[in-house]
């Protein structure tokens, strides 16, 4: 059995281990609360808008604007991933480099085996990761988490829209954590561009059949002209937003349960330290008596 100042020490530990636990999980529980206010605001107009380009690009044939949902053979590949600038947020970041993994090893071998495929990283966890094992990571961004806003985010998009209308890349897709609630977060591999048609039926005659109807004033155009560039920013947006409510909803959910275990772990060490603490009185007795009876003698 561990003597009572082994115990001790132990009990010490813990304790101050259980204090900085509990106020990660406070932070994390007001940064999560903001970040989760944003990301449930703006989803509804982000998928509203998502919804009415899909459907307008079915008519965007021999435009200008048709370059952003054109469809081409997925040569050259860019993978966007966010993950977080710190730890201590159990999977978060594990989950999200397992998936790239496999990605890159199904889908994409091809592209990957022949230089086609490239990472951009959002988060120090994933840049360093695929950095440190010689994966093409083209470009990593880890000051986006310390001022996220639409405006900032802006450049990005921007240039992604960019290298995909010049050619660069053919395919375009985004891997993150999408948050549901503070202890679940799901993976989405959402696709950037080509942009995404909606389900299409094609008529006996070969025509397509869009979704909805809209009416379009001043005029088709000129709308479709701002709502492009406008969706796709926002998209990138809203999967910065989605990611960074995930990752303060997995620290939260982590840091609890590290507390709750270092509070198992506490009542373990109390019940030993007790019971050290009587075993080493009972031997005290022992002593007392037996050298009692010795002088009796």
């Amino acid at each position: 059995m561990p003597n009572l100042k082994e115990v001790r020490t132990r009990i010490e530990s813990i304790s101050s281990t259980q204090q900085i636990t509990s106020a990660m999980k406070m932070v994390a529980a007001s940064k999560l609360r903001k970040a989760q206010n944003s990301i449930l605001t703006l989803r509804p107009y982000a998928y509203k808008l998502t919804e009415i380009l899909q459907n307008l690009s079915a008519s965007l044939n021999n435009t200008d604007e048709s370059i952003y949902s054109t469809e081409r053979d997925p040569n050259n590949i860019l993978l966007i991933v966010i993950s977080s600038n710190k730890g201590l947020c159990g999977a978060f970041n594990t989950n999200i480099i397992k998936k790239i993994n496999v990605l890159i090893n199904t889908k994409y071998q091809s592209q990957f085996k022949s230089g086609n495929l490239s990472l951009f990283c959002f988060g120090k966890k994933a840049s360093e990761y695929f950095t440190k094992r010689k994966y093409p990571v083209i470009e990593s961004n880890i000051e986006i988490f310390d001022d996220l806003s639409f405006e900032n985010t802006m450049p990005f998009a921007e240039k992604l829209m960019q290298d995909f209308a010049t050619k660069k890349y053919d395919k375009i897709e985004i891997i993150y954590n999408q948050f549901k609630n503070a202890a679940v977060q799901r993976i989405i591999i959402e696709q950037f561009l080509p942009i995404v048609s909606p389900s299409k039926d094609e008529s006996q005659t070969g025509e397509i059949e869009i979704s909805a109807d809209f009416i379009f004033e001043p005029n088709k155009m000129k709308i479709v002209k701002e709502l492009i560039p406008k969706s796709l920013k926002i998209q990138l947006y809203k999967t910065l937003l989605d990611s960074f409510a995930s990752e303060h909803g997995a620290r939260m959910t982590a840091m609890h349960l590290a507390t709750d275990n270092a509070q198992e772990i506490l009542k373990d060490l109390k019940l030993k330290y007790n019971k050290a603490r009587q075993s080493a009185i009972t031997n005290e007795l022992i002593e007392i008596i037996s050298g009692a009876e010795a002088l009796k003698a």
